[in-house]
């Protein structure tokens, strides 16, 4: 009478299958989330972006050049901004998420009696933002790196 029992009911192929067979649902996995998300570190036009580089540089040192600067105060639900020099009635300011470019915002603020340019703000996404300020011809801009909004 033969004792032995048939492959499959053995512990042993299935424990050294069970390695490969994890790896194949893993990298499905991040196939998957890959394929999902979009990559908003990567600029679909970096070599334009590259390019108009120096026309930004220009306008961050029109700004020095005209003595213009900003204090920002950013919350959950309101934009101010105080700017000193020779401030326009209107500015703009674009809110940039620094991971997801879809949830990038720009606004227009104008300048109240107290001098002070305010906004309200939709809800924001948690993370790090960065806010330039420009006029709205476009001559100069103030960058604010670094605003962090918590969840």
């Amino acid at each position: 009478m033969n004792s032995a029992r048939p492959w499959y009911r053995e512990p042993w192929p299935w424990l050294l299958m069970s390695g490969p067979a994890a790896v194949l649902v893993a990298g499905a996995i991040t196939a998957w989330i890959a394929f999902r998300t979009a990559d908003g570190l990567v600029a679909e036009d970096y070599y334009k972006q590259g390019l108009a580089i120096n026309k930004v540089l220009k306008r961050e040192e029109t700004a020095q050049r005209l003595g213009l600067s900003a204090r920002v105060v950013l919350s959950a639900r309101r934009l101010e901004v105080r700017l000193d020099g020779a401030p326009p009635e209107v500015i703009f300011a674009t809110l940039v998420h620094a991971t997801r470019a879809g949830h990038d915002l720009r606004l227009r603020l104008v300048r109240s009696a107290s001098g002070v340019y305010e906004a309200d703000l939709p809800p924001l996404a948690a993370g790090r933002w960065r806010i330039a300020l420009e006029d709205p011809a476009r001559t100069w801009r103030i960058v604010s790196e670094g605003w962090s909004l918590l969840p």
